[in-house]
């Protein structure tokens, strides 16, 4: 990802943005606030809530990441979270 991520943008996060969440610390996370503040070159904070395997939130987090490594699960993918019963009929 180049372009900064947005307030409701649903991201994979995992060892290619940060070291601390490779391997099964890898997660998914749900954008609520970009932080203005600078910082090193090509580095964010993010503001969000990690997602658990149905789309529930169970933790807000503060996460400090690479941007290049930052990647956006696909429109799709986060619809179908958000009204998992359409999905499920649809397929």
């Amino acid at each position: 990802m180049t372009a900064r991520p947005s307030p409701g943008d649903l991201l994979v996060v995992d060892g290619r943005a940060s070291v601390q969440f490779a391997g099964d610390r890898a997660l998914t996370f749900r954008v609520v606030s970009v932080c203005d503040q600078p910082t090193y070159a090509g580095w964010i904070w993010l503001t969000g809530y990690v997602l658990d395997r149905r789309g529930q939130a169970t933790a807000k987090r503060e996460i400090y990441v690479q941007l290049a490594g930052l990647r956006v699960v696909s429109r799709m993918v986060s619809e179908c979270r958000r009204q998992s019963e359409v999905c499920s009929a649809a397929s």
